[in-house]
């Protein structure tokens, strides 16, 4: 089987929607506790490809393997260079090297738009997320204490930076 990572498209939606909804269900990467619908996935694909913002899959005979993107992570106009990422794996398909290889290509996606800071906000217990994000050259910025829950228990949230540029001054 060839693995691609390539722009996501429409007809990506129903294994990211599958992708996404088993983290729903059975992880703490997502502290959504309700899956969502295509309708849903659907306007999300639309909101990021109105935004410029990338949705990358990796791919093979299979379908879809995994998938990231980013967002604004902020709102607010001083926050423009910012982004948030997500990364979700197929559950048969973790821990093969995936994550690393769509990560990679995100990053080059965010500083050939521009962006200054790319922030990471995992589940303190998610040992490999974090390592992952150490191996890719993010630093832990900060923690949080029971900001969250699912699955009945409270959840500690740690953020992660990279500076994608060495600017001294913000370029616009």
């Amino acid at each position: 089987m060839t693995l691609a990572i390539r722009p996501a498209t429409p007809d990506d939606l129903p294994g990211i929607l599958a992708i996404y909804n088993d983290a729903v269900h059975n992880t703490l990467a997502i502290w959504n506790e309700v899956p969502v619908d295509l309708a849903n996935r659907q306007a999300w694909f639309d909101a990021r490809q109105q935004q410029g913002y990338p949705i990358l899959v990796a791919v093979d005979d299979t379908g879809v393997l995994g998938y990231t993107s980013f967002g604004d992570w902020r709102p607010f106009e001083g926050f423009r260079l910012t982004v948030e990422h997500s990364v979700y794996i197929r559950q048969d398909q973790r821990g093969k090297g995936l994550a690393p290889q769509l990560m990679a290509a995100l990053i080059e996606k965010a500083r050939a738009c521009g962006k200054h800071v790319m922030v990471a906000a995992i589940e303190s217990g998610n040992a490999a997320s974090i390592r992952l994000h150490e191996r890719l050259g993010f630093a832990v910025t900060g923690q949080m204490a029971q900001v969250g829950m699912k699955f009945g228990r409270w959840l500690d949230l740690t953020f992660m930076q990279l500076q994608l540029d060495t600017d001294a001054t913000p370029r616009c």
